[in-house]
């Protein structure tokens, strides 16, 4: 189906936000009430040209790089479906971690959705490899109780492509307004029953953003890797955001070193929930989803 990301655009060059008590509507560069409509209504929004290409080429040198070390890693690189496979990494092993996590929309939908005193708890990339095949429907983790019985949102993965998205690439796949979803009979509360694919086949929405796009979504909108019938892969960077109380930290090990974290911005190191450590660990990844691991049935 046709993408509809917003068609907001900015030069690619990332500004230092300030730290803000509250997002003024007024003020702001981006449309409040669309950030809140699209996140609580379809569950994803976008922004096109956030960065410039340049930038998402030598994101995708520095990924295929730590793919290939994670390959040769013992736990290195968690499966997600035959062909594919999930790297949980550290933010300077990449040379765009500052822009991307200080860019004005990054920051703005963060502190709209989440609140002011939002945590970064996740930096990450997904490879679906040619010959990754359709995922079953499912949810990045079980909803947590704010959502089910709050109706509040209070975590966000921003997702950005390091190659223009083709139909044959194995585009993403979400069905919108599906995070409000109960969990009915879901396996591991994350996987729908069968019998309600037709429901999420039939809001389907394929997403094929361009080098430089982003988009922001809750991981509880039933979604979907489709199936790659190219030659290429398609590295896409995952950013994890909570809001205080959510505990996606726990599923996952956020380290810097303390020379990074002393040169990184006032703003940033208030919204890191991180180790800080001399040296860099591997990273023992916790958060499997071993649903994913046979594909779509």
């Amino acid at each position: 189906m046709e993408n509809t990301w917003q068609e907001q655009q900015n030069n690619g060059t990332a500004v230092l936000a300030e730290p803000s008590k509250i997002i003024n509507p007024i003020t702001s560069q981006y449309d409040i009430a669309q950030i809140m409509g699209g996140l609580y209504g379809d569950g994803i929004i976008g922004l096109k040209g956030a960065f410039r290409r340049e930038w998402a080429a030598q994101l995708h040198e520095d990924l295929l790089r730590l793919y290939a070390e994670a390959l040769e890693r013992p736990g290195g690189a968690v499966g997600r479906g035959p062909k594919r496979h999930y790297v949980e990494i550290h933010p300077e092993d990449i040379r765009g971690f500052i822009e991307l996590a200080t860019h004005p929309w990054v920051t703005t939908v963060c502190e709209t959705i989440l609140g002011p005193e939002y945590k970064i708890v996740e930096i990450g990339f997904d490879v679906p490899n040619p010959g990754a095949v359709n995922q079953p429907w499912h949810r990045d983790f079980p909803a947590p109780e704010d959502t089910i019985h709050g109706r509040r949102l209070n975590s966000l993965a921003f997702n950005l492509t390091t190659v223009d998205v083709e139909e044959d690439m194995g585009p993403f796949e979400i069905a919108p307004g599906t995070q409000w979803d109960l969990p009915i009979n879901f396996d591991h509360e994350m996987f729908p029953p069968k019998d309600q694919y037709e429901r999420y086949e039939s809001r389907a929405q394929r997403k094929f953003p361009q080098m430089g796009d982003i988009s922001a979504r809750s991981a509880l909108t039933i979604h979907r890797g489709t199936t790659n019938y190219s030659n290429k892969s398609r590295p896409a960077l995952v950013l994890g955001v909570d809001a205080p109380g959510a505990n996606n930290a726990e599923r996952h090990d956020l380290q810097v070193t303390r020379d990074y974290y002393e040169r990184l911005p006032e703003y940033l190191r208030q919204h890191l929930t991180c180790r800080i450590v001399d040296k860099l660990e591997p990273i023992v990844q916790a958060h499997t989803i071993e649903g994913l691991m046979m594909g779509e049935a």
